[in-house]
C-alpha cells in the first residue's frame, strides 16, 4: 500500500530507500524514505484523512519554529493522498536519547541531559496566540474535570487528600504565568542523539500553549525512571547551569501533582491494561516527594 501512496506524492516518487519506523506510541503509519539525493532524508507519516485539520496547524507551527534557534525537526509538505492525509519533515539523523543513554557514562548522560535543556529553553522563546486563554484558567477547568472523573472512578490513590489538598494551597500559583510554547512530550523518547551530542526534537503533536515548567513533569513521570544524571541534566541546562529556586520547585511539584489523578483518568479510559505499569509510576513520584511533602525529589541532588 505505502509504494502506491508514495507515487502519488511528487516529491518522493523516485524513492531510493524506503522503510517502516515502527518505535513509538502514535497510531501514524511511519517511514524513512531517502532519496538519490544522500541530503533528501526525510520522515513521512500517513494519518486518517479526519485529523487533517489538527495536523495541518502542526505543519504550520513547525514552519513557525523554523524562525527560532531551535533543533526541531523541519516541516517539508503536508498534503492528501488516496484517502489518507501525509505529513513530510526532515529526518534527524542517531538514536533516540533513551537508547542512547544505555551507552554513555553517567558524566556523558548527564552532558546530554544539559543540551536538551538548553534546547527546551530555546523553544519557550515561542509566545501564544494572542486569543489563547489564560494558562491559569484552562489549567484550572482541565484539572478540575479529571478530578470529578478520578472521584467517580474506580481506582484510588493512597493518600489522595493529602495530595488534593497539596494542588489547592498552590492552585494560586498558576495565576499570570506565562503563555508560552509546550512541546508536551519532551522525553528521551522524542529527543535525538548520536555518539553523545543532542541532534535533533521530534513528535510535535501533543504541542499546547501555557507555563514553561509545565514541561519538567515529564522528567518526573518517566524521565528520571531512564536516567537520574540525564534529568539533573536537563534542569540545570535549562537554568543556564544554575540552581532553579523554589518557585520552580513547587509548580514543579503542583504538576506532577495534579498528573497523578489525570494519568489515572486518561489511562483507565485509553489504555486499561496499561494501569498497574502506570500506577508504578505514580508511586514512585509520590515517594519521591513523600506524597508532596517536599517539593523538591530526593533524586535530585
Amino acid at each position: 500500500m505505502v509504494n502506491q501512496l508514495l507515487k502519488e506524492i511528487p516529491l518522493l516518487i523516485d524513492y531510493k530507500e524506503l522503510r517502516r519506523i515502527k518505535k513509538g506510541v502514535s497510531a501514524d503509519e511511519k517511514y524513512f524514505v531517502s532519496l538519490h539525493d544522500p541530503e533528501s532524508k526525510y520522515l513521512v507519516r500517513f494519518f486518517p484523512i479526519n485529523q487533517y485539520k489538527d495536523r495541518e496547524k502542526e505543519f504550520t507551527l513547525l514552519k513557525a519554529i523554523e524562525a527560532y534557534e531551535t533543533k526541531a525537526i523541519k516541516a517539508i509538505e503536508i498534503g492528501k493522498t488516496n484517502g489518507y492525509g501525509y505529513l513530510i519533515t526532515t529526518f534527524i539523523e542517531g538514536n533516540d536519547v533513551e537508547q542512547e543513554l544505555g551507552i554513555l557514562t553517567e558524566n556523558e548522560q548527564y552532558q546530554l541531559g544539559f543540551q536538551s535543556g538548553e534546547e527546551l529553553l530555546h523553544l519557550h522563546s515561542i509566545q501564544a496566540p494572542s486569543n489563547m486563554g489564560s494558562w491559569y484558567d484552562r489549567k484550572s477547568l482541565k484539572h478540575k474535570k479529571y478530578v470529578e472523573a478520578y472521584k467517580a472512578g474506580p481506582i484510588k490513590i493512597d493518600q489522595d487528600e493529602k495530595i488534593l489538598l497539596f494542588i489547592e494551597d498552590h492552585l494560586s500559583l498558576m495565576v499570570d504565568r506565562p503563555n508560552l510554547f509546550q512541546h508536551d512530550d519532551y522525553h528521551p523518547g522524542n529527543l535525538i542523539a548520536k555518539a553523545g551530542e543532542f541532534k535533533g526534537i521530534i513528535d510535535f503533536g501533543s504541542y499546547d500553549w501555557g507555563d514553561p515548567i509545565h514541561e519538567f513533569l515529564k522528567i518526573g513521570i518517566f524521565t528520571r525512571n531512564v536516567s537520574v544524571p540525564f534529568s539533573i541534566g536537563q534542569i540545570k541546562g535549562y537554568f543556564n547551569g544554575e540552581e532553579p529556586n523554589e518557585e520552580f520547585w513547587t509548580l514543579y511539584s503542583l504538576y506532577l501533582a495534579m498528573c497523578v489523578f489525570s494519568t489515572v483518568v486518561w489511562t483507565l479510559k485509553v489504555v486499561p491494561k496499561d494501569m498497574d505499569n502506570m500506577l508504578n509510576k505514580i508511586r514512585i513520584i509520590l515517594e519521591d516527594h513523600e506524597y508532596f511533602t517536599n517539593v523538591k525529589p530526593r533524586w535530585y541532588k
